[in-house]
């Protein structure tokens, strides 16, 4: 596994002066592997059809954003999400889903078949397989990134970010400065959208995890 020796929490810089522009986190519309809650890290899945309805109705949640600030992960559910959602992004490897290494492709429940316990990748991280594997204070740095990146351009206006389920969860405890961990508790479904913001001086949550109705069970 990889290291999990403790980290300082990565935390993005306070700004002097709070953006008043909002921060819209959309996570990518379904997939075959989200759907039955296989772990999808650097998989390069398409979207579903109705992976595809999701993401054009999350675009009508999104009309009346005029955005100075669109990124998007490079994978092509997330690319094709944008595209739906009538957005333009830059692409950042920044925002690539977790890296799960050897539990790419398994479910939480085959995992702790394997495992005899009660394992969770916020808690206990991944094994390296064909690919190295993150710790979440890894998928953190890379949020902070994000969110460094990010803040220049919140005060000009909104900012949207097209990415993956954990890693926006990661990115929106990072932005809230908490702890990573805190992610666990942020449940983010496929197509949903959430928006951020500064509350005077303090990050808060606008809106988290809203959709076209109310979210079925999923587990990852």
């Amino acid at each position: 596994m990889p290291s999990t020796v403790p980290t300082p929490p990565v935390s993005p810089p306070t700004p002097v002066t709070p953006p008043s522009g909002r921060l819209v986190l959309l996570r990518h519309g379904e997939t075959e592997w989200s759907l039955s809650g296989r772990h999808t890290g650097r998989t390069d899945l398409p979207l579903t059809a109705h992976g595809e309805e999701l993401a054009v109705a999350a675009g009508k949640l999104l009309e009346d954003y005029r955005f100075t600030l669109a990124l998007c992960s490079p994978m092509q559910r997330t690319r094709r999400t944008a595209e739906l959602a009538g957005l333009d992004p830059e692409l950042d490897d920044d925002l690539l889903e977790w890296d799960y290494g050897a539990y790419e492709g398994l479910t939480t429940s085959q995992i702790r078949d394997g495992l005899g316990w009660d394992w969770t990748v916020f808690a206990h991280g991944v094994p390296a397989g064909q690919t190295p594997g993150e710790t979440v204070e890894e998928v953190a740095a890379r949020g902070s990134r994000v969110v460094r990146r990010v803040l220049p351009a919140l005060a000009d206006g909104d900012v949207v970010l097209v990415g993956h389920g954990h890693a926006l969860r990661v990115l929106a405890s990072v932005f809230l400065r908490q702890e990573p961990r805190m992610g666990a508790q942020l449940l983010l479904d496929a197509g949903s959208v959430c928006v951020l913001q500064y509350d005077r001086e303090q990050p808060a949550i606008r809106v988290w995890n809203h959709g076209p109705r109310l979210p079925r069970s999923e587990q990852a």
